[in-house]
């Protein structure tokens, strides 16, 4: 039986995680290592400054008073002995798309378990408002995760998983989407007088790359797209190569 641990970062009580545990029922020796309360946007964030508390509280479920990296990282070093075979993070409220993978403490969490050598999926349900309905969601990570469990990922690989509310029926390979909102802070004043912003942002106009995680997901679809942790701009190793000197020289001089 596998091994597969559940995170996220809505919390360890949050629906979308409770989906997952639910719909994952069975697949194999399923645990739960999760942030006591939402840490959304922490992205891989980790605390440094102040103790990170652990506390069991279930049969294979952790709480954790950290970020969804924070949890990884308990889980992976101290509360198994031997790694998971996946780690599923999810399921989040609300889409991971774009730019915003960068900031996604969901994506964090399974980037995590990726630079540790665990195959990791991150899920996000793409809806935002009201009625959010998981199950089918839940559905799709498991079949995805089967899968995965029975071919491998490559190396340093992560998929990050959009799945639409009304989904239509196909499931697309896509790239990450370059930005297509546009950041927008609402200021306002305390009563002390104090300015405070609230972030949020906007669609900009303008056609989607029809092979992005944005455009698959607006058209009703599922949505997998596969991120290289390597970071490295292989062109730019032989393009910037004479920099080197040319900065070594001006240091001295």
């Amino acid at each position: 039986m596998p091994d597969i641990l559940i995170t996220n970062d809505d919390g360890i009580h949050a629906a979308g995680l409770r989906a997952l545990v639910a719909g994952l029922a069975g697949m194999g020796t399923i645990s739960v290592v999760a942030p006591s309360a939402e840490r959304s946007a922490a992205a891989q964030s980790l605390t440094v400054r102040h103790p990170i508390f652990c506390e069991q509280i279930a049969e294979r479920e952790w709480s954790i008073e950290g970020t969804p990296a924070d949890a990884m990282m308990v889980a992976l070093h101290r509360l198994f002995p031997k790694p998971p075979d996946l780690v599923v993070s999810g399921i989040n409220r609300g889409p991971n798309l774009g730019e915003n993978v960068f900031y996604s403490g969901t994506v964090g969490a399974a980037t995590e378990a990726v630079i540790n050598h665990v195959p990791a999926i991150a899920i996000s349900l793409a809806h935002r408002g009201e009625g959010f309905v998981y199950d089918h969601a839940a559905r799709f990570a498991r079949q995805l995760g089967e899968l995965i469990l029975q071919e491998g990922l490559p190396a340093g690989v992560l998929l990050n998983v959009n799945v639409p509310l009304e989904w239509k029926g196909q499931v697309r390979i896509t790239r990450q989407s370059a930005k297509v909102t546009r950041t927008v802070l609402q200021e306002g004043a305390d009563p002390r007088g104090r300015t405070y912003y609230w972030l949020n942002e906007e669609r900009l106009t303008g056609p989607l790359d029809p092979q992005s995680d944005y455009a698959c997901v607006f058209d009703g679809h599922i949505s997998v797209t596969p991120i290289e942790l390597e970071r490295t701009h292989e062109p730019s190793l032989n393009h910037l190569s004479h920099w080197a000197d040319l900065l070594k020289a001006s240091f001295r001089g």
